[in-house]
Order: C-alpha cells, then sequence, then structure tokens
C-alpha cells in the first residue's frame, strides 16, 4: 500500500493527497520562482502527476513563463505546485503546501548561481546552475529570459 501524504494551502480551501514517495526534491533559486513563491528560495518536490489528487478546492492558474503553469490558492494565495511542458510526466508541489515539510529532505540545489548572495547554506549538495532535471531546450531557461 502506498504511503498517502496531504497538504493543504494557508486557508484550507485547496487539499490534496499524494500517494508514494517523490523522485526528485530540490532546492530552487531561481528568480522566477523566488517572485511567484514570495520568498528568497523554494523547495520543490517532484510527483508523477497520476500520484496527486485534489480532495478539496480547485486551484487558479497562472502563466509568465513559456511552458511553465503555476497554481495557487484564488483565496489566500499559498503557492501550490507547477507543471512544465519541458518536463513531461513531471508535477512539482511547493514544500509550504505540504503537510509534515520536515519529512521531504531536499537532494540537490538548482539555479545555485541565481541564489541571493546573503543566503548562506552549508551544505554538501550538489550545486546546478541550470535546471536540475533534464529539460526541452526549446522551452528556454530562466538564466536567458
Amino acid at each position: 500500500m502506498d504511503h498517502i501524504r496531504r497538504g493543504h494551502c494557508f486557508c484550507g480551501a485547496i487539499e490534496a493527497e499524494v500517494s508514494g514517495e517523490p523522485f526528485w526534491i530540490c532546492y530552487d533559486h531561481d528568480d522566477d520562482c523566488r517572485r511567484a513563491i514570495g520568498g528568497p528560495l523554494t523547495i520543490w518536490i517532484g510527483f508523477r502527476p497520476a500520484q496527486v489528487k485534489l480532495t478539496r478546492g480547485e486551484p487558479k492558474t497562472f502563466s509568465r513563463t513559456q511552458g511553465v503553469v503555476r497554481c495557487f490558492c484564488g483565496e489566500c494565495g499559498t503557492s501550490i505546485g507547477y507543471r512544465d511542458e519541458g518536463l513531461p510526466n513531471e508535477l512539482y508541489l511547493s514544500i509550504g503546501f505540504m503537510d509534515a515539510p520536515e519529512t521531504f529532505s531536499p537532494v540537490a540545489h538548482a539555479y545555485w548561481e541565481l541564489r541571493l548572495p546573503f543566503i548562506a547554506i552549508e551544505d554538501s549538495l550538489p550545486r546546478i546552475d541550470t535546471y536540475s532535471r533534464p529539460r526541452d531546450p526549446d522551452f528556454g531557461n530562466p538564466k536567458d529570459r
């Protein structure tokens, strides 16, 4: 039986259940995500879309970056996650949306060179200067925008 994890937004209007384990967990330092999240960095938790089931509410969506559709709560603004056409069959949930966020340990840093200069992280995780997953180059790269 798959492990069931849950997530919800700040106001509780959006809830989800996630079955099984994530395939990828990564710090993200890029400026697009920083602006979308409203924080200096985030941690994205990668699941297959079939693992995620909305159990309450319907998120709003927004796209500013080619191929990337972000979803969030239309009531309280909590970032829920994003889909990227350049990363087929991958869905990323924001660590802030998930219950028990301490159970999701990142395995790398993406867009390390775009990190804010006052962010000091003392770990031995790999530092990647681009996407941390193989992505279709036709969709561009945040560094190039």
